[in-house]
């Protein structure tokens, strides 16, 4: 094997080094990197558009319970409320005044508990909140997940051009704002799914940098993938199954410093560590403090359920929800797929192709792992296996994997041969084209869960009125003629809301409402 030194990217007229020029002169390398940012900078700016050209709802009851703990932080509450406290926000904000909860009376917003101090919170992962909340008080939620869109965009840019080079930046970017996931979540201000998803794509791009420049000093890469890190950690705190790809990170950290494949200083892979361990035990901390319990949460044991039993529905169901939510999914299968074949084509070789075919292997495969943990993990959770359940609410648990998939696809796009010029043009064309899928996805997604309604009311199939009354003594029921009576309509227990069903053949009176609700038919609670 020749002992020579390696490029660190296929693009070897991003590594080599430039001849020098007289100061001011012309730099085709430097105008090329410039019209990359440029329009990488135009993708984000498409996906704002989109985003905000239509006005925000809160989709699910889910929006609801974030939308609270957001404007209750905004007022100085903290985590938990008491029931005066929760009471009036509940009035506040849902102009519900005198509603009789399911909390001993209290009526509480959706998918909010009552902890053992008798004090209220809620079931939600808490992390979200926190980030939100600074753009409520300024009034500018809407720009919160564009903000934090923004970073994923600057990691994902500066970790794919390091490892792909020329047009690198602009592929994974345009991939990423192009998906119907990212356009679909980026537009509902109260859910954290975009928030979330963006802090794992900019923190996985940060730490691709930091891992791959070995030219940079020790001192840079170190401070770049703990940036890198802290931005999977807050990701995690957002969504605590995010744990999975935080872990995936640390595994892939350490064997490339054990297999010294990318001159990792042990110095640096301490720091990092070190980060995730404190991160593990803050939050263990807060739990504890927060909910009686290092490994406990807002949710009531049973309500979140993973099981086997899960995998084979989920595995005949969710294709179909994912394909219209990224269809960028293609292009990320077909690029692991390429990587592999390569590497086995060029076991052998030396020089630069070998060389780069065995980096690309490494990087490919630690994008794919933490693209299949997450999808993993949710391939065996219950509540996604039922086949009544639309793209919006099933595709939400499986988005934290778009900024991986964005980045092996932008692999594959950079693959176009020729002149510089001919593959910016052809991998803006992809790009274009991608957009135009995920707008359609977008608004296929929004007109599929009927948000044109509030979405606690389904879209009335029968053209008959929805009944809301409190026959319950402490829940307020909303009965859905759309809904075949005596079925389950879809984990539609919003908190302390009971959702019931009424065919269209049954008779619409008060008195049926009231009958319905003393057989008390209860539906699953949506989970996330």
């Amino acid at each position: 094997m020749s002992a020579q030194p390696q490029p660190n990217s296929i693009n070897s007229d991003i590594e080599r080094k430039p001849a020098r020029r007289p100061a001011g002169a012309y730099d085709p390398a430097k105008a090329l990197a410039a019209v990359e940012a440029v329009l990488a900078v135009v993708a984000f700016a498409v996906l704002c558009a989109v985003v905000l050209s239509i006005a925000p709802q809160l989709a699910e009851p889910d929006d609801d319970a974030y939308q609270t703990s957001i404007v209750a932080m905004t007022e100085g509450h903290f985590l938990s409320l008491s029931a005066a406290q929760v009471t009036a926000l509940t009035e506040q904000l849902f102009s519900r005044p005198g509603l009789g909860g399911a909390n001993g009376g209290v009526p509480t917003p959706s998918q909010w508990v009552e902890l053992s101090n008798g004090r209220y919170i809620s079931e939600k992962d808490p992390g979200y909140p926190f980030l939100a909340a600074p753009f409520q008080a300024l009034g500018i939620i809407r720009w919160a997940q564009l903000f934090y869109g923004a970073l994923a965009c600057l990691g994902l840019f500066v970790g794919a051009r390091r490892w792909l080079g020329r047009w690198g930046g602009l592929a994974a970017v345009g991939l990423y704002c192009s998906s119907g996931a990212a356009l679909l979540f980026a537009w509902r201000d109260y859910m954290p799914t975009f928030t979330d998803a963006s802090l794992i794509a900019a923190g996985s791009g940060t730490l691709l940098w930091a891992v791959l420049a070995t030219e940079a000093s020790s001192r840079r890469r170190t401070w770049a993938g703990l940036a890198g890190f802290v931005a999977l950690e807050i990701a995690t705190f957002v969504r605590y199954t995010d744990i999975v790809i935080l872990g995936c990170a640390v595994v892939a950290v350490i064997v490339t410093w054990r297999l010294r494949a990318a001159s990792l200083p042990l110095r640096t892979l301490c720091w990092w560590l070190t980060s995730v361990a404190i991160f593990g035990a803050g939050v263990a901390v807060f739990d504890d403090l927060v909910y009686g319990g290092p490994l406990t949460t807002g949710y009531r044991p049973g309500e979140i359920q993973f099981g086997l039993g899960a995998i084979v529905p989920n595995l005949q169901l969710m294709p179909a929800h994912l394909m219209q939510a990224m269809p960028m999914l293609v292009l990320g299968l077909a690029a692991l797929a390429w990587i592999i074949v390569r590497r086995l084509v060029l076991r052998r070789a030396d020089g630069q192709a070998g060389a780069a075919a065995r980096r690309d292997l490494w990087v490919g495969l630690a994008l794919a792992a933490s693209w299949l943990a997450v999808w993993g993990l949710y391939s065996a959770y219950s509540w996604t296996n039922d086949p009544s359940e639309d793209t919006l609410q099933a595709a939400r648990f499986y988005v934290p994997a778009i900024g991986a998939i964005a980045l092996l696809g932008a692999w594959l796009v950079t693959r176009i041969p020729g002149r510089a010029w001919l593959a910016g043009v052809m991998l803006a064309a992809v790009v274009t084209a991608m957009f135009v899928l995920g707008v359609w996805s977008f608004h296929t997604m929004m007109v599929a869960d009927g948000l044109s309604e509030r979405a606690c009311v389904a879209q009335n199939l029968c053209d008959a009125p929805v009944w809301q009354g409190s026959p319950l003594p402490n829940s307020p029921v909303h009965v859905h003629s759309s809904l075949s009576l005596g079925t389950i309509p879809q984990r539609w227990k919003f908190g302390n809301e009971t959702h019931l069903a009424r065919s269209c053949s049954e008779s619409s009176s008060v008195d049926d409402l009231k009958h319905l609700s003393l057989f008390q038919l209860r539906f699953l609670e949506i989970l996330s």
